[in-house]
């Protein structure tokens, strides 16, 4: 697969490329100069699965705030840095383990090599970062627009500009909210580029549109072996984005790991209150170390037969519910007691 054949890179103490598994990203956010309410958010977001935590970096307080956030986190910390080269300096002299600019925004060669310098003499590593809304005027008229081929050549054009600056500790950041463009540009990437690729769908919206949009883009992608590191980048809150996106990566086979909650759809035989009863399964088992599949259904009639490739589930009936085993019935409960039955069970599991 084309994302092992990648370079190694350490940001922290986890390691991106080659044979190492999908790392999970997200970003804060709150107000970097607010160490408190960031710490706090970066917790949670810890608590949830996510491996690698990205935070702006507008102002100079916010690149400072960065040594206290670090001293209070537990995962490896990115600075994502627009315009001003000295933020950049300053975020890796604060702690951060890797920087994100888009040497385009930056300014002149100079500022660039003044970033380089600081990184190369802290062995810190730099995401180069191209967005299909910061194309060059260039090559928006050799393309004809925003295109998969532009994206791609903006990006080797600053990869190669660091490159000879006697720099190679890179990953790569292309994205679009396009995102068959975005798909396409990173088709075209990975067979150009030998360094880990992170990626996500720019803007793909609120929770519900961008979450469609990222399982498309991203399910397609990493299908085909390219990805080494991922954000669900939604307008919501960022637990989304933890949640989505390791249910991606376990739906396509990429992590092992943490229950697996299946549902019927409900119908005219329901009789409960599945999607209730669903919804408190799914935070249920959240903090539950297991790897295996818990089916949730809506009758006692098809339950049985359909929660067969289930571990465990359980089926609901009228005012009572069962508790089923690889597809068996094990035994027979109140509705109200259906919940706690199926965490117990859970709680005292054996292989």
């Amino acid at each position: 697969m084309l994302r092992e054949k990648t370079k190694e890179v350490k940001i922290g103490d986890v390691t991106i490329g080659g044979s190492h598994p999908v790392a999970i990203q997200s970003m804060t956010n709150t107000r970097t100069e607010d160490v408190t309410a960031t710490v706090r958010q970066i917790h949670m977001l810890e608590a949830a699965g996510c491996e690698v935590i990205r935070c702006a970096v507008p102002s100079l307080e916010g690149a400072l705030a960065i040594r206290e956030i670090k001293r209070q986190i537990h995962i490896p910390l990115v600075a994502d840095i627009h315009f001003d080269y000295r933020l950049a300096i300053a975020a890796m002299e604060n702690g951060a383990d890797k920087i994100r600019i888009n040497p385009g925004n930056i300014g002149s060669k100079e500022k660039v090599q003044a970033v380089v310098f600081q990184a190369k003499e802290r062995g810190i590593p730099i995401r180069v970062g191209v967005n299909s809304g910061s194309l060059e005027k260039h090559l928006l008229e050799k393309y004809g627009g925003v295109t998969a081929e532009g994206i791609v050549e903006s990006a080797m054009d600053k990869v190669s500009m660091i490159e000879q600056m006697g720099y190679d500790n890179l990953v790569v950041s292309i994205k679009s909210s396009d995102v068959m463009m975005c798909v396409k540009a990173h088709e075209l990437i990975a067979r150009k580029c030998p360094y880990p690729l992170h990626v996500g769908i720019t803007e793909a919206g609120t929770v519900y549109a961008g979450n469609v949009k990222s399982s498309v883009g991203l399910g397609i992608i990493l299908y085909q072996g390219i990805g080494n590191t991922i954000r669900v980048s939604l307008t919501g809150d960022p637990l989304e984005e933890i949640k989505t996106a390791r249910l991606l990566l376990k739906t396509l086979g990429l992590r092992q790991g943490g229950i697996e909650v299946v549902s019927c759809p409900t119908c005219g035989r329901t009789q409960i209150n599945l999607i209730e009863l669903a919804n408190k399964v799914e935070d249920m088992v959240a903090d539950i170390p297991l790897d295996i599949k818990v089916a949730v259904m809506g009758c006692a009639v098809n339950g049985p037969g359909e929660a067969k490739e289930a571990d465990i589930g359980i089926a609901g009936g009228v005012g009572e519910g069962l508790l089923i085993k690889k597809g068996e019935i094990v035994k027979k409960v109140k509705e109200e007691e259906l919940l706690d039955t199926l965490r117990q069970e859970l709680l005292n599991w054996k292989k």
